[in-house]
This record gives structure tokens, C-alpha cells and sequence, in this order.
């Protein structure tokens, strides 16, 4: 291990408010692991930040020695940018304030809090806002990618709900970002992850939103799974901005394999029967699980879906269409899943997040309508290679169907092409903001903006 000195160590302690953890301290080992047990890093020192000091703090020490900076707030992301080797992993999980304006329906977060926590406390006053729909991720890292969520045909992706930031820049310095306040800052903070700073506040616009929601799935076998996403791109191509449906190809706990349609409508409740109709009489379905519940409880519903500590490898694509080419790809890739756990899911975009010009933030991929994530999840790291072969071969037969973009947040690994398709025709000006802000790229755990 690249040792930084003992004594550099103890002086940034002393400055911090938090905690800082190094490889000898107890808690150490708990704080470097994340969701995914993929990734498997040591970073230098763990900063458990308490307030923006201890991040400026934080990012001043690093830039001194050229250690890499990573943010972990939920610690989900997938390709493991939650810690590094080497470097300060700044660990936001006490960074907990939420301030609700019901008022005005506005909400203030600080970068530990999860989608679960703020649900609750803005549902409080029967308010949401986009969020991700595995409640244990991170409010700050969703967002920063993109922010994709039951809300987002009627709202608008998480990040369109961003009404300003606070960020501390590779400089050291706090700044905020906002429509009036360093506006390329804030375009650039929507989409680019933490490429261009470390965000210590979200503030965003609410929605009235519940507090019950039509939510649930359905159930078929997967020997009518083509018949069944047929159906779900008719039913998706007619369906209003309050109803979200995302189907996924599954096996269910006993085993088998199945297509399920998972839905959320957020409509006037005396509607939701009417609306999600099809749903219940096409096939039927072999289980029908729709039904009314609180927003939060939606929230929640695949929490258990995406437990800590197993091994993913994520592969994901944007789709202008849902193409029976595509169709049929899916099934039978699906089909050759090697784990009981592994998934490809389908998700529904358009509507309001469509609305939106490329331009207008770092995200630009507006116009998709579908996104598919192929989703390999095991428990033995001895048979890596297959789980990893399996969700590559099958991306590989799905990209003729493919927009040629890529949701940033699902990215892993898999080099420069690939980052820009992420960013796609706002990469040029966001590689410019790069070299203003971090011209040493001491900001490069995510998928990185490397200055020129």
C-alpha cells in the first residue's frame, strides 16, 4: 500500500469534525465495503464527514498529495466509484439534515441521506419528488447521474427536480450552483456524477405525490415472455405520464423462469382501476400482486431484489424502441442466465424527461424510450467469469437495437467509448468544465471527464 505518512494523517484528523479511519482502526473494513462485492478497494483514509468543513478539509488534503477523492453516500452504485485504492473515500452517511418547505414545496438534503429517508420525511407533508426505486440508494448519487424513478414520466428525472447545489470544487472551495448562481456549474453537476465537484446540499423542487399509490406487478411464464413485451410496448405506448410500467425477466423464488410487469400509477386513485386494467386482464397473468399502497411502501417494493454483498456486473442500453428484433434477443439471452438471482430489466421512459432539450443539462439522452439493464447477481466469486460472460454475450446481441447511448449510472468499466456515449453530445463542453474545475483530475473515481 502507497503509505501516506502517519503524521499527515494525524494532522488531517485533528482538523476534521468527523472521524477519520485508516487501515488500522477498528471500523475500517466495514466502511471500505459496498453494495456491490465486486469491488473490493482500500483506500488510504476514510473521512466520515459531519458538515462541508470536513470536506474541504478532505479535498485539500488529497489535491496536496494527488490522492484520489471518492464520495460514498448510499455506497450503490455499481461500478464500485463509492471507494478507491490509494486514495481518501469521503463517507457521507452522517450527513443526515432534511429540511422540508411544504410551503413551497422544496426540499434541502445533505449528501448521506437515502431515497428511503427522504421519502419519508417529504411524504410527511404528501410531497415526492423523482427518486430511485431501491430506497437504501443515495439521494446524491442517484441524482448526479441522472435520477431515473416512478415519477419521472410525470416529473421529470431527478435531476430536473435540482434546484441548486452546494459544492465543494478541486480547488477547495464551496460554492452554489444553481439557474443564477455559477449556471455552468449547475448544468454540468446534472449528469457528470462527481466528475466536477463533491456536493454537499441538494436542494429540489416537490410534487404533491400519494400518500397511495396503484403499485405492485404481475406475473406470467416465460414461455409467453415475447407475447407479454409485446403487449407491455402497446400498453407502454399508449400509457399517461402518472403511470410508469418496467418489465423484467426474472426467476421467481422457487425457481422459475418468469416476465414480470412491475407498475406504479400515481393518478387520482379513483382512476387507478381503470387505468392499470390491462394489466390485470391480459393473459391473465399467472400472479396478480397490483394493488394500493403508500408511496413509500412502492418505494421499497424491490428493496429485496438487491440485497448487500452479492457480486454484480451490470450491461445496460438505451433503446428508441422496443423492436421485436430486440424482443426476441432479450428472451432468448435471458434464457441462458446462469444464476438464480441474475435479471434484465426493461424500464419506461418518455413523458416528461423527454420534454426536456439535450442540452439543458449534462444528461442527454432524451429522447429513449426504453432503457435495458442486464443484471447478473451471484454469491460465489469463483464463477465470476461466467455470470460476467453471460451479461457481456447478451449486450452484444441487443446493441443493433441499441440508441448507441448509455445511462451513466449503470456504466461500468468499460473504457473512454463508452463514457461518451454516457454524455454523448454534451461531452465536448463538459470535458471544458472539466479543465476549468478539476484540471487534475483529482476528481476521477466515476466515469471520468479526463481534462485535455
Amino acid at each position: 500500500m502507497n503509505k501516506v505518512a502517519e503524521l499527515d494523517l494525524a494532522a488531517l484528523r485533528e482538523s476534521l469534525k468527523g472521524d477519520l479511519l485508516s487501515a488500522a482502526d477498528a471500523g475500517y473494513d466495514k466502511g471500505r465495503h459496498l453494495w456491490n462485492a465486486l469491488h473490493d478497494k482500500r483506500p488510504e483514509a476514510i473521512v466520515r464527514c459531519q458538515g462541508a468543513a470536513d470536506i474541504v478539509a478532505a479535498v485539500n488534503f488529497a489535491r496536496v498529495r494527488a490522492l484520489p477523492v471518492a464520495v460514498r453516500g448510499g455506497g450503490h452504485n455499481v461500478s464500485g466509484s463509492g471507494s478507491c485504492d490509494f486514495g481518501i473515500q469521503l463517507d457521507m452517511s452522517q450527513m443526515k439534515d432534511i429540511a422540508i418547505d411544504a410551503a413551497g414545496r422544496t426540499a434541502r438534503v445533505e449528501p448521506g441521506v437515502t431515497w428511503g429517508e427522504f421519502d419519508q420525511a417529504a411524504q410527511a407533508f404528501g410531497l415526492a419528488t423523482t427518486g430511485g426505486i431501491c430506497s437504501q440508494a443515495g439521494v446524491a448519487g442517484v441524482t448526479l447521474g441522472g435520477g431515473f424513478g416512478w415519477l419521472m414520466r410525470k416529473y421529470g428525472l431527478a435531476l430536473d427536480n435540482l434546484l441548486a447545489l452546494d459544492v465543494v470544487t478541486a480547488d477547495g472551495q464551496l460554492r452554489r450552483a444553481s439557474a443564477d448562481d455559477n449556471p455552468d456549474l449547475f448544468f454540468g453537476l446534472r449528469g457528470s456524477q462527481s466528475n466536477l465537484g463533491i456536493v454537499t446540499a441538494l436542494e429540489f423542487r416537490l410534487h404533491p405525490v400519494g400518500p397511495m399509490v396503484l403499485a405492485g406487478m404481475v406475473l406470467h411464464p416465460l414461455d409467453r415472455a415475447k407475447e407479454v413485451l409485446r403487449f407491455y410496448r402497446h400498453l407502454t405506448s399508449e400509457a399517461p405520464e402518472e403511470l410508469a410500467v418496467w418489465a423484467a425477466l426474472l426467476k421467481s423464488p422457487d425457481g422459475h423462469p418468469m416476465v414480470a410487469l412491475v407498475a406504479c400509477y400515481l393518478g387520482p386513485m379513483e382512476e387507478a382501476e381503470k387505468v392499470i386494467e390491462p394489466l390485470r386482464t391480459f393473459g391473465p397473468p399467472a400472479m396478480d400482486m397490483l394493488q394500493a399502497m403508500p408511496y413509500v411502501s412502492a418505494q421499497s417494493m424491490i428493496d429485496q431484489s438487491f440485497p448487500q454483498g452479492r457480486y454484480n456486473h451490470w450491461k445496460s442500453s438505451l433503446l428508441n424502441e422496443l423492436s421485436d428484433g430486440a424482443i426476441d434477443a432479450l428472451v432468448e439471452g435471458f434464457r441462458g442466465a446462469v444464476s438464480p438471482y441474475s435479471s434484465v430489466l426493461i424500464e419506461h421512459l418518455g413523458g416528461a424527461m423527454g420534454r426536456v432539450p439535450p442540452e439543458a443539462t449534462a444528461f442527454p439522452h432524451r429522447s429513449a424510450a426504453y432503457d435495458v439493464v442486464i443484471m447478473p447477481m451471484w454469491t460465489n466469486a469463483d464463477e465470476s467469469d461466467a455470470h460476467i460472460g453471460w451479461a457481456d454475450s447478451l449486450w452484444r446481441a441487443i446493441q443493433p437495437f441499441s440508441s448507441g447511448g448509455v445511462y451513466v449510472n449503470y456504466l461500468g468499466d468499460e473504457g473512454e467509448d463508452r463514457v461518451q456515449a454516457a454524455y454523448g453530445i454534451n461531452f465536448p463542453r463538459l470535458v471544458k468544465l472539466k479543465q476549468q474545475y478539476d484540471p487534475t483530475n483529482l476528481f476521477r473515481c466515476n466515469q471520468n471527464l479526463r481534462p485535455t
